[in-house]
């Protein structure tokens, strides 16, 4: 089992070794749907195996920014459920679990019944203090902050954000302009094998 845990900035969730050399900080909407098609099956799945074998760990910004943009509370509800299921130790296999089963976009299909729904397919995540804390958006304050965190993260110029999925690893962030090495399954695993064979060229990289 991977070690997850909240970061001492209150909205950073962590997965993996603390002292993995590779580090890999993920900007995602649980709505967008490039940020499904990396987790399932572009990069994500390799970044799994690293984490698996300790040359990386992920950490994750949890941005809801879709709710505003296309109408509803989709985004806010998932974030909010996954902070509950990292209170139960649960937060990879639900992770994976929402963008393999993510609705259309245009849909605001993340509601309380089909979180709930989802999280039944999650060995031990079910109870009544789950179910509880996704009905009442416990963890809303987790929510906005995560929000606000990714909107940090984009700097003056990109005060809405950098976009998701966006990938900053051991600090360099991924331009838009290779975005698409994300989505390239190998493309990425080697990139990932290389910044932990080679780090100090990587720390030399202009992007």
């Amino acid at each position: 089992m991977l070690p997850e845990r909240l970061g001492a900035d209150g909205t950073t969730i962590a997965v993996g070794d603390p002292g993995a050399p590779v580090k890999v900080h993920l900007y995602e909407d649980p709505r967008c749907p490039y940020c499904k098609e990396f987790e399932t099956t572009g990069g994500g799945p390799r970044l799994g195996e690293a984490l698996l074998d300790r040359s990386a760990v992920a950490e994750y910004t949890l941005a809801s920014f879709l709710d505003d943009r296309l109408g509803g509370t989709g985004s806010k509800k998932a974030v909010n459920a996954l902070r509950a299921a990292l209170e139960e130790g649960k937060f990879v296999e639900y992770h994976a679990l929402l963008y393999a089963n993510q609705p259309e976009e245009s849909v605001d299909g993340y509601t309380d019944a089909y979180l709930l729904e989802l999280a039944g397919d999650v060995e031990g995540l079910r109870s009544p203090r789950f179910d509880e804390a996704v009905r009442s958006m416990k963890y809303r304050a987790f929510v906005a902050a995560s929000e606000e965190a990714y909107e940090r993260a984009g700097g003056v110029k990109e005060p809405e954000g950098p976009g998701t999925p966006t990938a900053v690893i051991n600090g360099k962030r991924i331009p838009l302009e290779y975005g698409a090495l994300l989505m390239e399954r190998e493309t990425f695993a080697r990139l990932l094998q290389e910044i932990h064979d080679k780090p100090g060229e990587w720390d030399a990289t202009t992007l």
